[in-house]
């Protein structure tokens, strides 16, 4: 923003009708850089660490990332391989047209691309590592075609486990009719700490089931009499036991 002051001559109190009710966004001063809003996300994830491997939910601060705040979310893993937005920045809402606080984050996904995003992202808490996404959302009718990034960053729940995630989403172009879905067009897994370990996205094991085991066949049922005196001799005579058989 410039720093000279338009409003020398202004009348103190008065609003100038040109400003009157807008609304000043970082975005637009600057054009939407997905490469330096990723950048900045992991340098201030790094700064929470501290020597640890992966922060905590509570060490974030959403002042630390005010440049990267529109495109920013918070997620919590609700089940394997999902997660639910518990935080989201204006450019989220956007895409969707709705308030996305709530919401999967696979919403942003379509059907085609989610079982995939859902083993990036059950990774991403089980490891622990990053996520970086390739979306694209084809050309449509009032829908443009659109080019966005998005990178997963994991964090400790006030439990001391891997169920949070900082994330950002840059989508570059005219978002057109909301709501947007992208298909997931690549992905890649980094170590939180260099020179790492990753481990390769794969499906998830859902579900609550116990592990299934080996069970015995059934007996083969006795074949059946067909004869009355086949039928007889079946049958067996059961004689009552007295308290003389137990003396003798």
């Amino acid at each position: 923003m410039p720093d000279r002051d338009d409003t020398t001559n202004t009348p103190a109190g008065n609003v100038r009708p040109l400003d009157a009710g807008r609304v000043l966004h970082l975005q637009d001063y600057e054009t939407c850089n997905p490469e330096r809003i990723q950048r900045e996300m992991r340098q201030y994830w790094d700064s929470l660490r501290m020597g640890r491997a992966v922060p905590a939910r509570t060490d974030v601060d959403p002042r630390g990332i005010a440049r990267a705040l529109d495109y920013a979310f918070i997620l919590e893993r609700i089940a394997p391989g999902a997660g639910r937005l518990r935080l989201a920045g204006r450019h989220l809402i956007d895409l969707m047209g709705m308030e996305v606080r709530g919401m999967p984050i696979c919403a942003f996904l379509n059907t085609s691309s989610r079982g995939r995003f859902s083993d990036v992202l059950e990774s991403v808490f089980k490891a622990p590592q990053i996520a970086h996404l390739t979306l694209a959302a084809k050309s449509e009718y009032a829908r443009p075609e659109l080019r966005a990034q998005m990178m997963l960053l994991p964090l400790r729940s006030d439990l001391g486990d891997v169920t949070r995630a900082l994330g950002c989403l840059i989508a570059t172009g005219d978002a057109g009719v909301a709501p947007r879905r992208f298909d997931l067009v690549e992905d890649e897994v980094l170590p939180v700490i260099d020179g790492g370990a990753t481990l390769a996205p794969s499906p998830s094991a859902m579900g609550f089931a116990e592990e299934r085991k080996g069970f015995a066949p059934a007996p083969s049922p006795a074949p059946a009499a067909s004869t009355p005196e086949e039928r007889r001799a079946m049958f067996r005579v059961i004689t009552p036991r007295t308290p003389d058989d137990d003396r003798g």
